[in-house]
């Protein structure tokens, strides 16, 4: 299977290790970072289901 035939989140997480390879970010902020984004998008995603 090709990238462009990937789902979504597939293509999502190769631009995001792109990102963060090139930038040469140390892997421990990396981390700690994705957790901190990781909270934040599982809140909003519970408020949206408490919303339906």
């Amino acid at each position: 299977m090709s990238l462009n035939e990937a789902p979504a989140d597939v293509k999502l997480a190769v631009d995001l290790i792109e990102l963060l390879e090139v930038n040469q970010l140390d892997p421990e902020v990396v981390l700690s970072a994705l957790a901190m984004v990781t909270k934040d998008f599982e809140r909003k995603l519970a408020a949206e289901k408490r919303k339906e």
